[in-house]
């Protein structure tokens, strides 16, 4: 096969940041996705409905002319969080979802959940009205391996709010382990789980052996191989739990080059072409719709793109190593091999 079609995909967790950074990162998406999740961890964090509509029309500002990329809404879940406002903006069609960040467990989760009884209120006003839960699964216990946290979530954290919660509508997003995957695919229909493009391409190998390679340092960390093969067989098996949310997350590259780097991958840029590298290689790339175009509607309970997306494969494809923003260049992820499949 050297040609494939598909309904025009989304992304289903994206970080596009603010002010130039946001004017930099916007079209890069918007080239080749129609929707996208959008991340509310800014600074401060995007909390209430005016907030979230206010951040919506600085995304809209900062496409190009002509574009017809969508961004789907959240809020970020605090202690305080208004059941209230939450009704209202979904409502409203402000918002799609809610982004539970535990206090402290990445970039920008300082106004994270400590204490999950205060938020019940708000979980059982989403449980009643279908609205998503976007959840970051990680505890955060210094008494946790970092290699560990999202087994231990699972079992500390998501089953115990679940069970608590019926009706509670859930996507694990950006999942590293076998034990996410097997948790995700036994979730019945309610539960759903985000994969991203370098959690199926790199294992914990990639970033520490030979030297520190800030560049494949996210959070969740990437695990062992063994994780990552569960991951590819998820993404490629063509169960309609799993999904396409990038994560895409631009920092410039003295944030992460530094003596504490900052946690991300850049993959907005050349996500599709990765994607179709890694579903050839597996011997699924008829499957390669479903989890990137057909899926996560059916899961958000949202039509499917009409308009269609055409990949084609010949010469490898050459894309920037960097992108420049008003705030320094930010790293496009390197998949670590050639990329023959170009997006016309």
């Amino acid at each position: 096969m050297t040609q494939i079609t598909l309904r025009r995909p989304d992304d289903w967790h994206l970080h596009l940041r603010d002010g130039e950074m946001l004017r930099a990162m916007a079209p890069e998406t918007a080239r080749h996705f129609c929707r996208a999740i959008i991340m509310p961890n800014l600074v401060p964090p995007v909390v209430t409905g005016d907030q979230a509509a206010a951040y919506r029309e600085r995304i809209l500002a900062a496409l190009p002319e002509g574009s017809g990329f969508t961004p789907l809404m959240t809020l970020y879940l605090t202690e305080t969080t208004d059941p209230a406002d939450v009704a209202k903006a979904h409502e409203d069609g402000l918002i799609t979802a809610l982004k539970l960040y535990p206090a402290g467990a990445t970039t920008n989760s300082a106004s994270g959940v400590r204490d999950f009884d205060k938020v019940r209120p708000v979980l059982e006003t989403m449980a009643d009205r279908g609205i998503p839960l976007c959840v970051h699964g990680e505890v955060v216990d210094p008494e946790v391996d970092i290699f560990d946290r999202e087994a231990v979530f699972i079992d500390r954290v998501l089953d115990p709010i679940r069970r608590s919660t019926p009706g509670l509508r859930v996507v694990m997003e950006h999942i590293t382990t076998k034990d996410g995957a097997d948790y995700a695919r036994a979730g019945g229909a309610d539960l759903g789980a985000t994969i991203t493009t370098h959690h199926l391409v790199i294992n914990r190998n990639h970033i520490l052996v030979g030297g520190i390679k800030p560049h494949y340092y996210c959070l969740p960390v990437a695990k062992r191989e063994i994780h990552r093969q569960a991951l590819l067989a998820a993404a490629t098996g063509g169960e309609a739990c799993f999904f396409l949310g990038t994560d895409s997350a631009p920092h410039t590259d003295p944030n992460k080059e530094s003596a504490c780097g900052c946690a991300g991958c850049f993959t907005a840029t050349n996500t599709l072409s990765i994607l179709a590298e890694v579903f050839e290689q597996a011997g699924a790339l008829d499957r390669l719709e479903g989890f990137a175009s057909l899926n996560g509607p059916r899961f958000y309970r949202l039509p499917a793109n009409e308009d269609t997306l055409t990949l084609t494969k010949g010469a490898p494809v050459q894309y920037p190593p960097k992108i420049e923003t008003g705030e320094g260049p930010v790293t496009v992820f390197d998949p670590g091999f050639p990329l023959h499949w170009r997006v016309e």
